[in-house]
């Protein structure tokens, strides 16, 4: 394989000029395609435009964009010179921006609209060395105004690449020169954390990080020429990233759509894509519209939806144990269960083909005829999810990674996977298992911190020599900083984060991300933060799931001004606590200390940004000093 990124896809694009690289979406719901020869000549030339107005080899350049087509090109471009990105997406906030592009010494910087300048110019002051805007939409007067009299010179996308045609046909091999110097180990982007535990830091990942996960991604999640990857992920983060160059490695179409339920739903029918790379909330939200949509219809077809759905759950339980695709941490010997398995099994398979075909085909459908998989990454996936989308036949595999890492550490294979674990690391990754406190590596089954070691292990942190040390130790062991157990089968089965972890006044220690997945399986719990570090007992921050708070409301004929004084009644809170104290419970398989014992409702919902990171996972941090005196309260005695 070649060292480069940029090398990879020209040999790509060498091999299958006319096969669609890329798809992007337009406003009327079409997409128009962009060949792989279109957009490599749009990378080639890209490069050589930036070659000519001065940029050189390692110079730093921000990207300030969400997902187009134009990212990948501009990256490919300044990636081809030896140039680094420094990547962020349209809704990073103005301290972030004044933070990275400050801290990482950008000059120039490319933006995809006006909004990116403005946010930019307005923090110039503190951002001395930028001198040059490229922006990807075109511009009014207004915007070379003002950057005119910030002392910016603005360009288009189209300037640069027009550019470069005259600097290849006045400098006829250069760019070509250039490309073909790059090495496995040259720095390719900076990116910084999207800070769920605090300030930024600037992750530096080489070509060789990325490159080096390729080869086995590609047998795990694979993909024929000309099949279609669509995808909806926020491209400036390591997951996206990685996805893109699985696609184009394998010759596949990368599509443009967004998080967004109708119009990924609609992108799905149009497209007829084969993979669907995601962040579990996409897939919840999916498994949630399923439901309220059942629910909606009712009658016959809701009850038929409800036997047909828990007899393929629990026929599906029955296969993984009969066939081995469950987790086990001990060399058990199943085939002692078969006598046990085998009649039920045999049994209720008719029923559960009855239920594919009369109800489960339909929702297959929502997701397109050529349908092979979805991948879920960034966070984890809750069991049911899992288990529902397995159980009506939709492929979904979880995977595992650190932007530190490029991100790739595992993923479940789409020809055999197992339940309950994120699949074994990639092969040119070692794991091990340490105890937290001593170092001392632990037998398999046992839970401690999940250490990782290999080509994909970042270079380090951006001019943060200590705190790369305190990751990576002499002989370049990463510290993960997650909790995890390894199978019999040495997959990786996640346990939590460390510094998530709760330590009560008791010793005990809970991991919260298991009770809020659990507490999050209620129609009407969107989102659940569980707190009560150095405290006797466990609380939890909820958020209501809107809808379905009001439509228990109209249907128990409850009086309210508004949602937030909805609520925030007495009504709905002994709803909440109820649907709590039923999810976490003995029953439910957790401990006597992991029971939430007070709630408090929060009725805004998290918004990415502010509560959440780019990729909707929970910044704790924040939780905690946003609603300080609200978790004070629940503790109050």
């Amino acid at each position: 394989m070649e060292k480069t990124l940029p090398r990879i896809f020209r040999d790509t694009a060498k091999k299958y000029p006319q096969i669609s690289a890329q798809m992007s979406r337009f406003g009327d719901g079409h997409f128009e395609p962009t060949s792989y020869e279109q957009a490599w000549s749009n990378i080639r030339f890209f490069g050589a435009g930036l070659l000519s107005i001065g940029v050189e080899r390692g110079e730093h350049i921000g990207l300030i964009s969400d997902n187009r087509k134009e990212w990948l090109q501009a990256d490919m471009g300044l990636l081809s010179i030896g140039a680094v990105d420094v990547p962020r997406g349209c809704d990073a906030t103005i301290s972030d921006l004044e933070y990275i592009l400050s801290f990482a010494e950008t000059k120039i910087i490319i933006v995809e609209n006006k909004s990116q300048i403005k946010k930019i110019i307005s923090i110039k002051e503190k951002l001395p060395l930028v001198n040059t805007f490229i922006a990807f939409e075109e511009q009014e007067q207004d915007s070379f105004k003002l950057c005119e009299e910030a002392g910016i010179k603005l360009l288009s996308f189209d300037e640069i690449i027009s550019m470069g045609m005259e600097f290849d046909k006045n400098n006829p091999g250069k760019i070509d020169e250039e490309i073909n110097k790059g090495n496995w180990d040259d720095l390719a982007s900076i990116i910084f954390t999207s800070g769920t535990t605090g300030q930024p830091k600037g992750v530096m990942l080489s070509h060789g990080n990325f490159i080096s996960q390729l080869e086995d991604i590609d047998e795990r999640i694979w993909l024929n020429p000309g099949d279609r990857g669509l995808l909806v992920l926020p491209v400036w983060h390591a997951f996206e990233r990685s996805v893109e160059y699985v696609v184009f490695s394998q010759a596949a179409t990368l599509c443009y759509s967004k998080p967004i339920g109708s119009i990924l739903l609609q992108d799905l029918q149009t497209l007829n894509p084969q993979v669907l790379p995601a962040v579990p909330r996409v897939f919840e939200a999916v498994y949630d519209g399923i439901y309220k949509k059942m629910r909606k219809t009712g009658g016959i077809v809701l009850k038929l939806f409800n036997f047909f759905v828990s007899v393929a759950l629990f026929h599906s339980k029955l296969d993984r144990v009969l066939f081995d695709r469950t987790t086990r941490f001990g060399m058990d010997k199943r085939w002692l269960q078969w006598p046990a398995f085998v009649l039920p099994w045999l049994i209720l398979y008719p029923i559960k083909l009855l239920g594919g075909a009369i109800i489960f085909r339909k929702i297959r459908k929502m997701l397109g005829n050529n349908f092979r998989g979805a991948v879920a990454g960034g966070g984890a996936l809750p069991p049911a999810i899992d288990k529902f989308f397995w159980a009506i036949g939709v492929k979904l595999v979880e995977g595992y990674g650190l932007t530190e890492t490029a991100p790739i550490v595992a993923v479940r294979p789409f020809n055999r996977p197992v339940l309950g674990n994120v699949g074994a690391p990639i092969r040119e990754l070692a794991v091990k298992i340490v105890d937290p406190n001593t170092g001392k590596e632990l037998k398999r089954g046992k839970k401690g911190t999940l250490l990782i070691k290999g080509p994909t292990v970042m270079k380090g942190y951006y001019r943060q020599p200590e705190m790369t040390a305190r990751v990576i130790d002499e002989n370049g062991w990463f510290n993960t900083g997650d909790l995890a157990r390894l199978t019999a089968n040495g997959e990786i089965v996640l346990c939590g984060r460390i510094k998530d972890t709760i330590v009560q006044l008791g010793g005990e220690n809970v991991e919260p991300v298991p009770l809020e997945m659990k507490i999050q399986e209620s129609r009407y719990i969107k989102t659940a933060v569980v707190v009560g570090q150095d405290q006797r007992y466990l609380g939890a921050l909820i958020v209501p799931e809107q809808q379905e708070i009001e439509q228990f409301a109209m249907e128990a004929k409850l009086t309210y001004k508004n949602y937030e004084t909805l609520a925030k009644s007495p009504e709905i809170k002994r709803l909440l606590e109820g649907e709590v104290s039923q999810k976490v419970s003995a029953k439910t398989g957790f401990k006597s200390y992991e029971r939430i014992n007070k709630i408090t409702v929060i009725p805004k919902e998290f918004e990415v940004g502010v509560e959440l990171s780019a990729k909707q996972e929970i910044r704790r941090y924040k939780i905690n000093e946003l609603y300080a005196a609200e978790i004070k309260k629940l503790f109050k005695d």
